[in-house]
This record gives C-alpha cells, sequence and structure tokens, in this order.
C-alpha cells in the first residue's frame, strides 16, 4: 500500500488476503501486488494522512488481483520462494596458552579463584577463621604455582593442561573443575596458527566469537550451498545441523526494486556550478 495512508503514522502498510480456500491456480502460489503508486495526494492532511487511494486506484488494485498474472505490478511466486534454512556456520577454536603475568593477574578477577577465599564455616567463629587462614593460603599457592611456569607459549590445550595439573600437583594444590576452567580461560587467547580445542570424544570445538548464520534458499542443497559460497573464505567450517532452523521472509523491496541509473557527473556539475555562481552573486549585492 502507499505510504502516508493513516492519521498516526506514515509508514507503509500492506493488505493479506489469507484463505485456505483457494482456486486450484492460487493454490501453493503466492500473489504480490506492489499498490505503492496507485495514490493522490490530499488538498488537506489529517496528521500522518496525506495520501489516498481513489475509486478508480481500488479498482485497479483489484483487478491487477484478479488477473493472477505476472507483470509491472504483480508478481508470481511458489510458497517455497519465501522459504529458507537457517543454518548455523562453526569455526574451531584455537587458542594458545601461557604463564604470562598478564593472565595471573586476570586470573584473580575470576569467581572461581575468589571463592577460594571463601568459608564454608557458618557457626563455629574459631574454624571459620582457621578456614579463611587456610583458603588465603591456597590461593597463594596457586599463584606461586602459575608465577614459577615461566612465559612458554602451549599451542596445544592438552599439552598445556598436562603441564599444569602436573605443576599444581606437586605442589599439593588441589583445583577444582570450575577453577580448572577459570585458569584454561585466562591463560589463554586466540590464535589461528595454534592446536585446534577438541573435545572428549576428538571433535573440534566450536569458536562462539566466530559463529555465524547463513540463509539458504528452501529450493537449495545445504550442502552444494555450503560447498559453494563458505568454503572457499573459511575452509575449517562446518554446520551444526542440530542448530537449522526453517523460515520464511518476504520482502517486497527486494521482488519490486527498480535501479535507478544516477545523473551524469556533467549534469550534476553543472548544477553545483550554477549554485555556485548564485551564492557569489548573492555575496555580491551584499557586500556592495
Amino acid at each position: 500500500m502507499p505510504t502516508e495512508m493513516f492519521y498516526n503514522t506514515g509508514i507503509a502498510t500492506y493488505v493479506w488476503v489469507v484463505t485456505n480456500r483457494k482456486g486450484k491456480k492460487r493454490k501453493g502460489i503466492v500473489q504480490l501486488v506492489d499498490a505503492t503508486s496507485f495514490f493522490r495526494k490530499m488538498r488537506k492532511s489529517l496528521g500522518n494522512k496525506r495520501s489516498e487511494m481513489s475509486a478508480e486506484h481500488i479498482a485497479e488494485v483489484c483487478r491487477i488481483y484478479g488477473e493472477f498474472a505476472p507483470g509491472k505490478h504483480s508478481k508470481i511466486f511458489d510458497n517455497e520462494d519465501f522459504g529458507y534454512w537457517r543454518i548455523t556456520v562453526e569455526r574451531p577454536l584455537r587458542l594458545n596458552f601461557s604463564f604470562a603475568p598478564e593472565g595471573v593477574e586476570r586470573i584473580k578477577e575470576t569467581t572461581a579463584f575468589q571463592n577460594l577465599a571463601k568459608t564454608r564455616k557458618r557457626k563455629d567463629t574459631g574454624e571459620r577463621e582457621a578456614e579463611v587462614v587456610e583458603r588465603a593460603d591456597l590461593q597463594d599457592s596457586l599463584l606461586e604455582v602459575l608465577a614459577a611456569q615461566g612465559t612458554k607459549i602451549y599451542k596445544n590445550r592438552d599439552e598445556f593442561l598436562s603441564v599444569l595439573k602436573a605443576a599444581l600437583k606437586k605442589k599439593g594444590v588441589v583445583a577444582p573443575t570450575p577453577l580448572l576452567k577459570s585458569l584454561l580461560s585466562s591463560l589463554s587467547e586466540r590464535d589461528e596458527t595454534a592446536d585446534v580445542c577438541t573435545d572428549s570424544d576428538g571433535n573440534p570445538e566450536p569458536d562462539a566469537d566466530l559463529r555465524d548464520t547463513e540463509n539458504v534458499p528452501l529450493k537449495e542443497n545445504i550442502g552444494k550451498y555450503f560447498k559453494r559460497e563458505v568454503l572457499p573464505h573459511v575452509p575449517d567450517a562446518w554446520v551444526d545441523e542440530k542448530k537449522t532452523k526453517k523460515g520464511y521472509e518476504i520482502s517486497f523491496n527486494r521482488y519490486f526494486y527498480e535501479y535507478v541509473p544516477p545523473r551524469p557527473l556533467d549534469e550534476i556539475g553543472a548544477e553545483i556550478q550554477a549554485l555556485e555562481d548564485e551564492v557569489q552573486g548573492m555575496l555580491k549585492e551584499i557586500l556592495v
């Protein structure tokens, strides 16, 4: 529909004709009618309402709809032409690890590290104070272990984890799973040259920051699309099939867009020169 048709808004609006009693020729088919140019300006605006459709405009829209034929103002599509598969494209997680001072400093800010100093005692004051001291010593021991490992860069997570666990065990520091995860997170950085991080089954882990989505036309094979549009740019990517969803979208602008070539540069330049001459003339009149 044309814009500026209603009192409270100037945005474009749509009229949808929906029925489960379509004739045979319309079953499985969607007709789009572009009526944005069928209007006349009102002599007096009513709020945001500045346009209206005459009886002739309405009759023309009804005629186009009834003819059910493709043309400038009418497009015919299969239902599936608007459908797509939303696929999730994953890329492998690649990290390097080190015991660098900046990484150790990050650990101090993590919840898992700070929880080491929290006591679980609630009643006995003496036991509570003793545990606070003990857990503070545990924090200090952990930091000592990390600081003593040097700044070597590891490009394999399993190798780094083995070194870390061995160092903690030697010092008698027991690190629960949440703390180990925090240590790995704080002591790592993304590195495209590093080995791929894998799960317990040897499958590559996805990097959430590199995750992307693609809309594949419903009529197109996902595998062929992925091979043609994605793999040439990111050869290590894969599709997480569990996240694939079906969707539909109708974009009128896409189907009724008409390319308007830009004006020639000579014409634009001439207009700019004319404006400059006009401004110069006005300035001369003011200064005289």
